[in-house]
């Protein structure tokens, strides 16, 4: 099995926006949440063809930070020591580029799952991002901070709503709820992207083309563009999940959106291409 190496820091220009995509590491995701709609046999052989074994693959973490004007924006902020240990490297990456944590002015959370808002917490309980302003869509707020999420949401997301709590409780005070369509910064609007969770956003860059950056609205750039129809074993809502996948695909490759995926293959900048009912993923020079 292919192990993911440290990788170094990739920068681009889009539009008005000075983009560099930081590693935070990797997470290892079993067959059964990869694959669930594949046969048993059949899995190994998908497997290996994004550095995994017969059971489990590696998913990259792509943690793009962001400047515009004055403010340096981070889109999710990783796992911190919350989720697997080969994770939680964003920090170490950013100061090795001279980034203080400090200077992060703006957070932005397309959804707070464990490998995207662990890190929002020290564990002294200070913030580890401490000047920095959140924001999360209104949805996704409704969702996780449900007081009696024990009785309404499936035990296997009983863990996941103590994180998310945890995460966005400790920023309340300096958390800012948006809706899609609203504009974070100038050029910069959230685009719902439902379905991993019930308030999952993606954020759209205007630039020549534009950049969506997606988030998990697609988990893998192999998987999931060449099987647009295959269940991924995360997404709350499967079936809306499914329709905002191949929303978000169709549009890319009809309008020739730039796309930046969180687990896609590092760097994770690229186009869709349609191939016969699916697509095929093609990195940016």
């Amino acid at each position: 099995m292919t192990r993911m190496t440290e990788t170094k820091p990739y920068s681009f220009e889009h539009g008005a926006f000075d983009i560099t995509v930081f590693s935070d590491g990797f997470i290892m995701l079993p067959d059964q949440i990869i694959l669930p709609d594949t046969p048993a046999e059949d899995r190994p052989a998908i497997l290996g063809r994004i550095g995994g074994d017969a059971t489990a693959a590696p998913f990259q973490v792509n943690i793009p930070l962001i400047r515009s004007g004055k403010d340096l924006i981070l889109v999710d902020n990783g796992s911190g020591t919350r989720f697997q240990d080969t994770a939680g490297r964003l920090v170490g990456n950013l100061k090795a580029a001279g980034i203080d944590p400090e200077a992060i002015t703006k957070v932005i959370f397309t959804h707070v799952h464990p490998d995207h808002s662990g890190a929002t917490v020290n564990s002294d309980g200070t913030l580890l991002y401490p000047n920095a302003d959140y924001y999360v869509s209104e949805a996704e707020w409704a969702f996780w901070t449900d007081k009696d999420f024990e009785i309404h949401m499936p035990e296997a997301l009983h863990g996941f709503a103590r994180g998310a709590q945890r995460d966005l409780n400790a920023v309340r005070d300096r958390l800012t709820l948006v809706k899609p369509g609203d504009e974070i910064v100038s050029g910069m609007q959230a685009v719902s992207t439902r379905g991993h969770t019930p308030g999952h956003i993606s954020l759209e860059l205007r630039g020549r083309d534009n950049l969506l950056i997606t988030g998990d609205a697609a988990t893998s750039n192999v998987v999931f563009f060449e099987h647009p129809d295959w269940h991924f074993g995360f997404d709350t809502e499967p079936e809306i999940a499914l329709a905002n996948r191949k929303m978000v695909l169709d549009r890319a490759a009809g309008e020739k959106l730039k796309l930046l995926g969180y687990h896609w293959a590092y760097p994770g900048v690229g186009y869709a291409e349609r191939q016969g009912t699916a697509y095929r993923f093609s990195a940016a020079d």
